[in-house]
């Protein structure tokens, strides 16, 4: 059953991986979390302006801080040294069939040893749950699109099989719920308070 998931994960894989080479370049900045800067204000300015800027705001800040925390340590230092599946791009087997990218001239882009799930998938997904969830409506939407870019973007870059994308948005999607509703839990009560800001 492994062993078949594994197959039909490492053909998705090579379908999708470098399928359109013409936005190599847009996919590595897609994957650069320093690139998505402004959306990351916006997102914080959206969420003051619905809160107000002071405890409730704290209180979020703290719920970032965990969401963003659990994604990360359960995704980099539990599961890829638990699971040791190794990256496509460091994977014997698919020497010759995976599109990778150059990070500096000469010098190919390969990640971390360990694929299985993808950080930047979980990561991101956890703050679109987390945020879309608070400010709802478009934002909800659109920050879930967001993440899926971001989980593309890993495969497009020969990093990771869908399979670890997958796997990262729901630990993401985990992950987020749950400091969302502790968000709600410790914001909820302030927000009845005619001065919270």
């Amino acid at each position: 059953m492994l062993s078949a998931l594994n197959d039909l994960d490492t053909a998705l894989f090579l379908a999708l991986n470098g399928a359109l080479p013409a936005l190599d370049g847009v996919m590595w900045w897609v994957s650069k979390p320093l690139f998505w800067t402004p959306l990351y204000l916006a997102m914080l300015w959206a969420v003051g302006r619905q809160l107000g800027w002071g405890r409730p705001m704290a209180l979020f800040a703290a719920c970032v801080a965990l969401c963003v925390t659990g994604t990360d340590v359960i995704s980099a230092r539990v599961l890829k040294p638990s699971v040791a599946r190794l990256r496509p791009s460091h994977e014997p087997a698919l020497v010759h069939d995976v599109h990778l990218v150059e990070e500096r001239p000469g010098e190919l882009y390969r990640g971390g040893r360990f694929s299985f799930v993808s950080s930047h998938a979980a990561n991101h997904m956890g703050i679109a749950v987390l945020f879309g969830g608070l400010l709802g409506g478009a934002w909800a939407w659109g920050l879930l699109a967001w993440a899926v870019l971001i989980g593309f973007s890993r495969i497009h870059l020969g990093v990771h099989y869908p399979g670890d994308v997958l796997g990262g948005f729901l630990v993401g999607w985990g992950i987020g719920a749950l400091a969302l509703q502790i968000a709600r839990h410790w914001i909820a009560p302030l927000s009845q308070t005619p001065d919270h800001g």
